[in-house]
Parts: structure tokens; C-alpha cells; sequence
């Protein structure tokens, strides 16, 4: 399990990394949505390499999957148009506390719920009271 946190820890420190170098491109190029894309290229091809020395097999399974699941692209796109339009003009902190703030909120209703095929974790006052902490120290880094 902590091999686990550690990657997912990893992963949340290359968000507001992520966010500051596109929106950097796409202010420097001019187009936010070219730096998007080539975001996604780099994605792409590096995504591709892992499936494909992991379990090349993999996609041979695509068929048979629900179609819906396959939603999950367009709400990664979302987040990085969105992040790399407005990151430049409203900041990264900024930008990337109301994205914790919205991710707090839908873990919290996937868990609960157990949508998608998540794990279900109830959402009792314990852990209720856990995201309102959390939420308010997210409010608190934007207070100057």
C-alpha cells in the first residue's frame, strides 16, 4: 500500500507541474489548445510504449469494453484545456486548488456511491468531516 501512496503522491505533485509548463507553452506559442495537443501527443506515444511492453494484449480487449468508459479521454482533455486556458490568467495555485476542490467532491461521491465500478467507502461523518477539513484548508491557501 505505500508503494501505492507514493505514486499517487508523485502524481499529485505533477499536476501543478503539468498545469504551469502547458499553460508556460500555450502562452508562449499562443494557442493554448496547440500546447494541449501536443500534450497529448507526448501522452500518447509514452502511453502507448508502457501498454505496450506491459500488455500488448491489452488492446485486443477494446471491443468489449463499455462504451461509456471510454468517456474518461474527453474529461482528461477538459481538465487540460481548461487548465492550460485558464492557469495563465487566473494562476496555477489558484487553478489547481478549485481542481482538488472538485476532486475532493467527486471521490467523494464515487467512493460513497460506488460508481464505475469503484470500491465502496461510505461516506459517514468521519470521513464527511475529513473532506470539510480538507476543503477548508483548501480555502485557506487562497485567502491573501
Amino acid at each position: 500500500m505505500a508503494q501505492y501512496a507514493i505514486i499517487m503522491l508523485l502524481a499529485g505533485i505533477g499536476i501543478p507541474i503539468l498545469a504551469a509548463l502547458n499553460s508556460a507553452l500555450g502562452s508562449r506559442i499562443g494557442s493554448p489548445a496547440a500546447a494541449a495537443t501536443v500534450l497529448f501527443v507526448v501522452a500518447f506515444v509514452a502511453s502507448l510504449i508502457v501498454a505496450l511492453l506491459n500488455n500488448p494484449q491489452g488492446f485486443s480487449k477494446m471491443p468489449t469494453a463499455p462504451k461509456h468508459l471510454f468517456l474518461a479521454g474527453l474529461f482528461v482533455a477538459f481538465y487540460v484545456l481548461s487548465i492550460t486556458f485558464i492557469a495563465p490568467h487566473f494562476g496555477v495555485g489558484n487553478a489547481v486548488f478549485y481542481v482538488l476542490l472538485g476532486q475532493l467532491l467527486s471521490a467523494a461521491a464515487i467512493d460513497h456511491f460506488g460508481l464505475f465500478g469503484a470500491q465502496v467507502s461510505s461516506l459517514g461523518a468521519a470521513r464527511m468531516g475529513g473532506i470539510a477539513l480538507m476543503c477548508a484548508g483548501v480555502w485557506l491557501t487562497q485567502q491573501v
